[in-house]
């Protein structure tokens, strides 16, 4: 569903990816984990289109999406939900689960996106700006999928978000997965909530890959070592 081949980034004169390939199924989690300032959020960007691509190539399916703008690329089926969330917190949580319908031409929230999460629902009146953080991202993670996406890029879902939430998130992001066939890309620190979710694991370091196990084959602490400051 989401193949990246060759791909580098750079800021000005600095390159911060160097030739990054992998592949994403239909229906498959991978988590990319690293250190802060290994190049995750610059992966995610570039993917989004918000970083521009130095050379390499990204496509969606049989869609080459690498010179669109970020608006073509949610049109040709991807989401990006962004450390840190970015939701509009004046708004409320209706308005802004609203605000994905866009590029669809739709108004009317589907239930099954308040089915994934009940408690937005419950608060649809409320602005978001009042919500927990982890309600915050429940609802980051909704207007992403208002979108109709087929692939989900999500980076570092768990900042800042306690214990029991992120649990709640894994559950909710394989029932996404299982229910609705999407390609999940995760950025992630946390090994717990990767190894949870995950059906691949990539080890990001200095702009390249240095390590990818499938879950079942995950040396954990060999992972672990990369994530150690």
């Amino acid at each position: 569903m989401l193949n990246v081949e060759n791909l580098h980034v750079s800021y000005g004169e600095s390159e911060a990816l160097h030739g990054l390939d992998f592949k994403v199924a239909p229906n498959e989690i991978i988590a990319i984990m690293g250190r802060n300032g290994m190049g995750k959020t610059t992966l995610m960007k570039s993917l989004m289109g918000i970083v521009p691509t130095k050379s390499g190539k990204v496509t969606v399916g049989d869609t080459d999406i690498t010179n669109l703008k970020s608006y073509e690329r949610v049109a040709n089926g991807v989401a990006y939900v962004p450390q840190g969330r970015m939701i509009f917190s004046t708004m409320t949580v209706q308005e802004n689960i609203e605000t994905g319908l866009i590029p669809r031409g739709e108004s009317k929230v589907p239930p099954d996106i308040y089915e994934l999460f009940p408690v937005l629902l419950e608060m649809k009146g409320r602005r978001g700006g009042n919500l927990s953080g982890g309600q915050q991202q429940q609802l980051a993670i909704a207007r992403a999928l208002a979108t109709a996406p087929k692939v989900l890029l999500l980076d570092e879902p768990t900042e800042g978000i306690q214990p029991s939430i992120i649990r709640e998130m894994a559950r909710t992001l394989k029932r996404i997965r299982d229910e609705r066939g999407l390609s999940i890309v995760v950025s992630e620190q946390v090994l717990s909530f990767a190894l949870e979710i995950a059906d691949r694991v990539l080890v990001i370091e200095n702009g390249e890959f240095v390590h990818e196990n499938l879950r079942s084959e995950v040396d954990e602490a060999a992972v672990a070592k990369f994530l150690s400051v």
